[in-house]
């Protein structure tokens, strides 16, 4: 593993984390009402997810197991190895699971879903981060 790239995955992921934070309205009413605003959330939350993804796949690749065959067999593998809480793996499992609603667009989203995921849910994302970078330090 190299710790360059790991450390411009996460520096990307931070950026996600901060836009959505920054532009996080105070209501799921403001965010049904702003097309822009769902724009820059869900993008950045996909972004975020891809992200981890990414990244678990760069970790995994110097560890020997199973076949990855999709983007919750990472953060499988990722608590396989110890790398990331179980608890945590099944989180971003979750996050993997809205994600494919946001980008295939099998249902329609939810948005009052989503301001619960972004006023709720972001540590998800700081404590993957956390997870990783003491495999460097």
């Amino acid at each position: 593993m190299e710790p360059e790239i790991l450390i411009a995955k996460l520096e990307s992921l931070s950026r996600c984390i901060l836009r959505i934070e920054s532009k996080c309205p105070e209501n799921s009413q403001s965010l049904k009402e702003d097309l822009d605003l769902q724009d820059i959330i869900v993008i950045n939350l996909e972004r975020a997810v891809q992200q981890c993804v990414d990244t678990g796949l760069h970790i995994l690749s110097d560890y020997n197991g199973s076949p990855i065959n999709s983007m919750a067999d990472v953060f499988q593998s990722l608590a396989g190895n110890k790398i990331i809480s179980e608890k945590l793996a099944g989180n971003l499992i979750a996050a993997v699971g809205f994600r494919n609603i946001a980008v295939h667009e099998y249902r329609s989203i939810d948005w009052n879903i989503v301001w619960t995921i972004i006023n709720d849910n972001l540590s998800d994302f700081r404590d993957f981060q956390k997870a990783l970078l003491h495999l460097i330090h």
